[in-house]
């Protein structure tokens, strides 16, 4: 079984039965916010550890919400894993009830260089996707596996160490293939402000997004839309990325506005699909989106 296919079966396992838990096991219980995060923990614990995953596949981090059920789940979990830095505004309620009754909590943003977000709108606030930079992704692994070692024993730091490597290589893959993009074509335009780390770690311009600020709960005006406009025209940007966890409506309107030919593109940025989706895992979602990306902005 190749590389590529085992990730795949993980993250569709994950997928598939993560979000339920074990109630009546007595193996620890990591509780996890975002399914991306739900994937990277279940490559790195073993079998005596039991991964509950509360996003569903193409939720929107920003905005999914819970049962009563998973809520009091998360309250009586041995860990929380969250990613922080104001990703999970729908959740944040029992992120705070969860700590408040002292439930372990490991938050990914502390263990990561935060930038703040690209958009003026945002006001200076920090950027949560750092995911989008596989460097830090290793930084987000090296400070979980001692903490996960605690429940899951010496298993952990021998899965960490296989997981870590293909990191590597997937960063390895990423650098290779922006590279090969002149730098006058590394201008991206999204849904709204996702990039802003693969940006600063690959040498990308964030031109602008369709979504003001920092939040997909946010929306765009019509002074912002004509000032992006005015934006792709000037860089001459020929690709508009599209995130597979908005509607592209908007980003296709835009597109139509524009006085040039702009092709629009889907991307997998905040979500992790079903088996069938294209991205059930973090190595498959970020290996698609830079084949994605380079293409799009390939002479």
């Amino acid at each position: 079984m190749n590389k590529l296919l085992a990730a795949a079966l993980t993250g569709a396992l994950l997928l598939l039965t993560g979000c339920a838990g074990s109630a009546g096991s007595d193996r620890p219980l990591v509780v996890v916010t975002t399914n991306i995060l739900g994937d990277v923990v279940s490559h790195l614990v073993g079998d005596d550890v039991d991964v509950m995953t509360l996003m569903r596949p193409g939720a929107d981090p920003h905005s999914f919400e819970i049962s009563a059920a998973e809520a009091a789940r998360m309250r009586s979990a041995d860990l929380l894993v969250a990613n922080g830095l104001g990703l999970e505004e729908g959740l944040q309620q029992h992120l705070d009830a969860a700590a408040s009754e002292g439930v372990r909590t490991f938050v990914a943003g502390d263990a990561v260089p935060v930038l703040p977000y690209t958009s003026t709108d945002a006001g200076g606030a920090d950027d949560p996707h750092f995911w989008t930079d596989p460097a830090r992704m290793i930084a987000v692994v090296d400070a979980l596996t001692p903490v996960l070692a605690d429940f899951g024993g010496a298993a952990v730091a021998d899965q960490a160490a296989a997981y870590r490597a293909d990191l590597e290589d997937l960063d390895a893959e990423m650098t290779a293939a922006f590279a090969a993009i002149p730098a006058e074509r590394r201008a991206l335009v999204t849904n709204h402000h996702v990039f802003g780390y693969l940006a600063d770690r690959f040498g990308f311009r964030v031109v602008g997004a369709v979504i003001p600020g920092g939040t997909t709960l946010a929306a765009p005006s019509a002074s912002d839309l004509a000032d992006l406009v005015a934006a792709i025209d000037d860089t001459g940007v020929p690709t508009i990325f599209a995130e597979s966890s908005s509607p592209d409506r908007l980003v296709q309107a835009l597109a139509d506005e524009a006085d040039r030919d702009v092709e629009v593109i889907e991307l997998f940025t905040e979500s992790l699909t079903d088996v069938d989706g294209g991205a059930p895992d973090y190595l498959t979602m970020m290996r698609v989106n830079t084949e994605r990306i380079a293409r799009g902005l390939s002479p």
